[in-house]
């Protein structure tokens, strides 16, 4: 009952922290939207291109800063193994088949519109789904959504975000230096072992953390898997019965820092996007197209499919307190992308007008995405009240 109650409790933390994240997000993109198109664009562009230490502020927000982004989601996801959604097969199976449908089927759409051509290597783009805009989105229908919905949500959101993760590793590193990777690797299996050691002071951990850090980063894997490696050697305690583990602790401490401080700055950074002359005709060439298909209809159909087939094949229960009708718009809302989106964009594509019309494909997809999903389910928990 008590390890119920707690994880009930660090749900509902999780949860309005996001709600408010994504709140955060929305203005940090309306403020760096209107810095790109004022009269100050140059110096607000060229601001983001200072160097410092050898690299430009952009280079360490997108692949320091972010890192600790993703040392946070690896932190949620292995909290999500071990004691929460994810912990059984059982609790399992339905979100990972819906994530899975909610990525192969915009990734398949993204690649038959741009099959034959150079921007076929976007099509991670509209596989990813934006947790902090999400649950936002889902949280501005108030207390009419049931936590199954909400929780249902979120592990389809975790998991998609694992699947982000391994798309970025495998298709999205080009030359690999074997000397700085196996140097990372092994600043990784000292990690491991320490963990098996039971030595849990932070103040070992994140050092050596910062040191794979730079070796991964010249090995020319992208940097920020650093973050979930680390995640996953940090310990972690099953046991409600123990107090906080190293884990929980830096979780907590990461939940005000990310969404408020690294994620603004991201917003920042790469969404200053111009919107220029001929904005709607950029809308129609293959990669706009491909991830507002991808986004807007792959998304929902896909996650709706593949949880229908594992309920009817029985692999999985349907959540309680839910319809067709609800999972259908928890899959539209799916289709929020956003910074997944973003962050994979500036990976797959070099060409600069390509990124900026990208992100504004992106943006336009997660907007329609959001409002489409909020009265779908507004109407639906009308329906049956």
């Amino acid at each position: 009952m008590a390890k119920a109650k707690r994880n009930s409790q660090v749900f509902k933390k999780f949860f309005e922290s996001e709600k408010s994240s994504g709140l955060t997000l929305i203005a940090f993109t309306i403020l760096s939207l209107l810095l790109a198109n004022s009269s100050i664009k140059e110096q607000y562009t060229e601001f983001w291109e200072y160097s410092l230490a050898g690299l430009s502020l952009e280079h360490w927000i997108n692949d320091g800063l972010m890192a600790v982004f993703f040392l946070l989601v690896g932190l949620e996801l292995k909290r999500e193994f071990l004691v929460g959604e994810l912990s059984s097969l059982k609790k399992a199976t339905l979100p990972i088949f819906s994530a899975l449908g909610g990525m192969i089927v915009p990734a398949g759409i993204f690649i038959l519109i741009n099959l034959g051509k150079p921007t076929v290597s976007g099509f991670g783009i509209p596989m990813a789904t934006d947790i902090a805009f999400a649950l936002g989105a889902l949280s501005l229908l108030g207390n009419k959504v049931p936590v199954s919905i909400k929780v249902f949500l979120t592990a389809l959101a975790v998991i998609d975000d694992l699947g982000a993760i391994v798309v970025i590793a495998v298709f999205y590193t080009k030359t690999i230096f074997w000397l700085y990777l196996m140097i990372a690797l092994g600043i990784f299996a000292f990690l491991l072992m320490l963990n098996r050691l039971k030595i849990t002071s932070l103040w070992i951990y994140i050092p050596l953390g910062i040191v794979m850090w730079y070796f991964m980063h010249h090995s020319g894997i992208h940097a920020t898997i650093t973050g979930v490696l680390l995640a996953f050697a940090i310990p972690s305690f099953s046991n409600s019965s123990k107090s906080h583990s190293p884990s929980d602790r830096l979780q907590e401490s990461l939940h005000y820092p990310v969404p408020f401080f690294i994620l603004p700055l991201f917003a920042l950074v790469n969404t200053a996007i111009e919107i220029g002359p001929g904005w709607d005709k950029a809308l129609f060439e293959s990669a706009s197209l491909g991830i507002i298909l991808g986004l807007i209809i792959g998304k929902p159909v896909g996650i709706f499919i593949f949880t229908w087939l594992s309920i009817k094949l029985k692999l999985a229960d349907k959540p309680p307190g839910t319809s067709w009708s609800k999972l259908f718009g928890v899959g539209i809302l799916g289709g929020i992308g956003f910074t997944m989106s973003i962050f994979v964009t500036i990976l797959a594509f070099s060409d600069k007008t390509l990124i900026n019309d990208s992100k504004f494909a992106i943006l336009i997809s997660s907007l329609l995405a959001g409002m489409i999903g909020y009265f779908w389910l507004k109407f639906s928990f009308r329906k049956t009240s």
